[in-house]
């Protein structure tokens, strides 16, 4: 279980002292609760986020334990380090918005065709809670062939869950590699 420190401070001068000692700010927050500024490891961090099997994932902060989705983060642009992160409580019963990452399944036939697969929508945006969320979204690519897409609406119907973005926009496509 990732454990994590509550900050007292949330000022300039004390975020850049626990960015120097190896910490990554985050929030914490959800319906109902009080906004949680906190601090975590930055390699224990990453470690949890990685190794981790589902949607959400355990965090202890101030003695509290707290299932919790990452909604967003912000990273350093040149370097790549993460800077911060906000963490979502995920509520039971609630529910919310959710990125799903969609995985691809098959060899398209696009792809023998010297063809590559092209994925426009890495995470979809999906409305449910958390016990109905998929951890991933499986699309089949073989039967599809240079100039083939997939569309929102052509995805499987997960029972309820709720895709929020318009059914004609692409998830992903294949095509012709130069």
């Amino acid at each position: 279980m990732l454990e994590g420190i509550v900050r007292e401070s949330t000022g300039p001068k004390n975020t850049k002292a626990l960015r120097r000692d190896g910490y990554l700010i985050a929030n914490i927050y959800g319906k109902g609760l009080e906004n949680i500024h906190a601090a975590f490891k930055m390699n224990d961090y990453i470690r949890a986020v990685r190794n981790k099997e589902s949607l959400a994932f355990p965090v202890k902060v101030d003695g509290k334990e707290l299932s919790v989705v990452v909604q967003a983060y912000e990273s350093q642009p040149l370097t790549g380090t993460l800077l911060h992160v906000d963490l979502m409580v995920a509520q039971a019963g609630v529910a919310t918005h959710y990125m799903i990452p969609v995985e691809t399944t098959g060899e398209a036939l696009g792809v023998k065709n010297k063809g590559m697969v092209f994925i426009a929508k890495p995470r979809l945006r999906v409305k449910a809670t958390i016990e109905n969320v998929p951890n991933k979204i499986v699309v089949d690519v073989t039967p599809m062939d240079i100039g083939d897409a997939k569309l929102i609406r052509d995805l499987d119907i997960v029972d309820n869950v709720t895709f929020t973005d318009d059914g004609r926009v692409s998830v992903l496509s294949i095509i012709k590699a130069k």
